[in-house]
């Protein structure tokens, strides 16, 4: 009897998972960007090679068991009304509070309207078809390995560093590679930079606090995009502050939660 010896460990897989899924998604979306297709489709092809590749990974290091675990964040849902509220309403509102700061809110012809379109975005073209299954790639393979390894604040720098490399090519989205000026490049990529670690953070500090809901995440993350597409923040950028002011704040009470904790 033949006894077929299991697959040899990947070594380095965390920068395996980084490096392959930065250049294929680099690969299938500049492919598209050249030839002047839309990116949806290129976007839905970097879920699946998010997706697959950590599942793979995971299998590798695992097994069957380890897939099943991460999976299982995508489902966990018994996490607390408090964490509900942050992932869906804390940013809108954090946002529309910076534009009415700024000058920069309009007033909308209809609130229900807007309440229906913005958890449409959020909740459902959102998180339960793209950033649940993004996050779990995310943050539930690479985040939280490197948290395991460096504590949750590094964790999220590091994770931030490949996470805003992998979204680069989204400056030229709009207008397309030879029609995106290097000024709207250099806005693009440099609010990128200054959001990643703070994106980041937030995103850290829910899965811990939720129980390790991908969930929570993907409805928090969710959130993040349908707030920056509202037409009631006239600027376009006051949802990245307002993630950065929500960031420093769940920070802060989660560093201060653990040393209560301890005394």
């Amino acid at each position: 009897m033949t006894i077929l010896a299991s697959p040899p460990r990947v070594r380095r897989p965390l920068l395996l998972f980084v490096v392959t899924v930065i250049a294929v998604t680099w690969a299938v979306q500049l492919a598209f960007l050249a030839v002047g297709l839309p990116l949806f489709p290129a976007l839905l092809i970097e879920l699946v090679v998010l997706v697959g590749t950590a599942a793979v990974l995971t299998r590798r290091a695992d097994g069957r068991a380890g897939v099943r675990r991460l999976f299982a964040g995508v489902l966990r849902w018994r996490f607390g009304v408090r964490w509900y509220v942050l992932a869906l309403v804390a940013l809108p509102v954090l946002t529309l509070g910076v534009a009415v700061l700024a000058g920069t809110f309009r007033a909308p012809d209809g609130w229900a309207g807007e309440l229906v379109q913005y958890l449409f975005v959020a909740v459902v073209f959102g998180a339960l078809l793209g950033n649940v299954w993004e996050e779990l790639a995310w943050t539930g393979y690479l985040q939280s390995r490197l948290a395991d390894r460096h504590g949750w604040l590094l964790g999220a720098l590091l994770t931030a560093v490949p996470f805003g490399l992998i979204h680069l090519p989204m400056a030229f989205e709009e207008h397309g590679l030879t029609g995106t000026g290097v000024g709207e490049v250099a806005i693009a990529w440099g609010a990128l930079v200054a959001v990643a670690p703070f994106f980041r953070v937030l995103l850290g500090v829910a899965y811990e606090r939720t129980g390790r809901s991908v969930l929570a995440v993907g409805l928090l993350h969710g959130s993040f995009n349908a707030s920056g597409a509202t037409a009631l923040a006239g600027g376009g950028w006051e949802y990245l502050v307002a993630a950065g002011v929500l960031a420093i704040a769940v920070a802060g009470w989660a560093v201060a939660d653990r040393r209560r904790v301890r005394t």
